[in-house]
């Protein structure tokens, strides 16, 4: 008869002593600014008086265009969120929940994603049936609420996105100590961090001179191919539809500290057009980073509605507007950035009256790089640019 294996001890897990965390000058910033929230309300509850927060509105009768500056700003309207509310109640203790989690989060010298700061917080209260979050969905907007009340941003809480959005060019720089040759990323490029603040991403060398963002990572794949980037001496980047955070910050910085111009190549659509306008004002449920991610400086080169017959293309690859489409197409119309200029008007009223909107995909019709090789290079040359 076989003997049986004896089982392997495994031994226990040695932790060493906590080494005491060195929080830096930010952190330090960040973490006065959560304990004297938490300081208010403690003060207010010893006056007898209903514990509140007073949370900055981001809607959008809150958020004003800043002309001088040529970008969206929010505006000084608050809404109280009070403790003793039975509406507003949970919304209250869930600000304070997730205010005490980025606490610890600093405090312990480590971050989390979105997602994980969900579950950091997720329990049923004690006693009850109660969840503190049911989905994400509820913790996300509290943890702008919480980014807008400290003005911090949410990587300065210590809290993270998923990476979204590719970067291919003549640009080298360090990511946190390792150095970065976006000339050397291959076919896929290089995964746009979703913190790209100057103590994590630093520029070492720029050789290129311009930025060429593209929607989609469909439509950046073939100008990687092509090695357009090289040919035409720029950076080329995409954020996989409207551009997250991490991307927009990236475009931000580049543009302003290496001086490079921002040419925004995007679908013939409302929904093209609103990405630009995100790009370019900032958006308005985040009007509060503005400073820190619009680019007012970037161009609209296309797809233009008139390039339905520049371009020659065929009914085969129109896309009829949807009611939503004109609806919101009359909405992005009456923004009080696109108001005023008349090329935007003409614009969406030619997309109106053509009843069509175009995907920049629609150019393989005419070759599969056209768009390489012919629309973009027409566009630099002839600088018909939407501004």
């Amino acid at each position: 008869m076989a003997k049986r294996a004896r089982k392997k001890k495994v031994a226990p897990i040695r932790r060493a002593a906590d080494a005491p965390v060195k929080l830096t000058d930010k952190d330090k910033k960040t973490l006065k600014s959560i304990v004297g929230m938490g300081d208010r309300v403690v003060k207010i509850a010893g006056l007898s008086r209903a514990p509140h927060l007073d949370i900055p509105s981001r809607s959008l009768s809150n958020v004003k265009f800043n002309k001088s500056k040529r970008f969206i700003e929010m505006g000084k309207g608050t809404n109280k969120r009070e403790l003793f509310n039975l509406s507003q109640a949970k919304s209250y203790m869930q600000t304070m929940l997730v205010a005490s989690g980025c606490k610890q989060l600093i405090e312990q010298g480590k971050s989390t994603s979105i997602r994980g700061m969900y579950y950091l917080l997720k329990h049923t209260i004690e006693g009850t049936k109660e969840e503190t979050f049911n989905e994400q969905s509820e913790c996300d907007p509290v943890i702008e609420d919480v980014e807008v009340s400290l003005n911090a941003l949410r990587e300065e809480l210590h809290v993270y996105a998923s990476n979204r959005g590719s970067i291919v060019g003549n640009l080298v720089f360090d990511d946190s100590g390792d150095e970065i040759d976006c000339s050397r990323m291959g076919s896929g490029g290089y995964t746009i961090p979703s913190i790209c603040e100057p103590d994590i991403i630093q520029f070492k060398k720029c050789e290129a001179d311009f930025i060429l963002h593209v929607e989609k990572d469909t439509v950046w794949r073939r100008f990687n191919e092509d090695k357009f980037w090289r040919t035409h001496n720029c950076i080329l980047t995409h954020g996989g539809g409207q551009p997250p955070r991490g991307v927009r910050r990236l475009l931000h910085r580049m543009h302003h500290e290496l001086e490079l111009p921002v040419y925004c190549l995007l679908d013939n659509d409302p929904w093209g057009y609103y990405i630009y306008s995100v790009i370019k004002q900032g958006s308005i449920n985040l009007a509060y980073e503005s400073r820190r991610m619009a680019i007012p400086g970037a161009k609209f080169m296309g797809l233009r509605s008139k390039d339905y017959d520049r371009c020659e293309l065929t009914p085969s690859v129109t896309i009829k507007l949807s009611d939503q489409d004109i609806k919101r197409a009359k909405q992005i119309a009456s923004y009080p950035w696109f108001k005023d200029k008349k090329p935007w008007q003409k614009e969406i009223q030619t997309m109106l009256k053509n009843g069509f909107k175009l995907e920049v995909e629609a150019l393989i019709s005419k070759d599969i790089s056209y768009v390489t090789e012919q629309y973009v290079p027409d566009r630099l040359e002839d600088r018909d640019f939407l501004d």
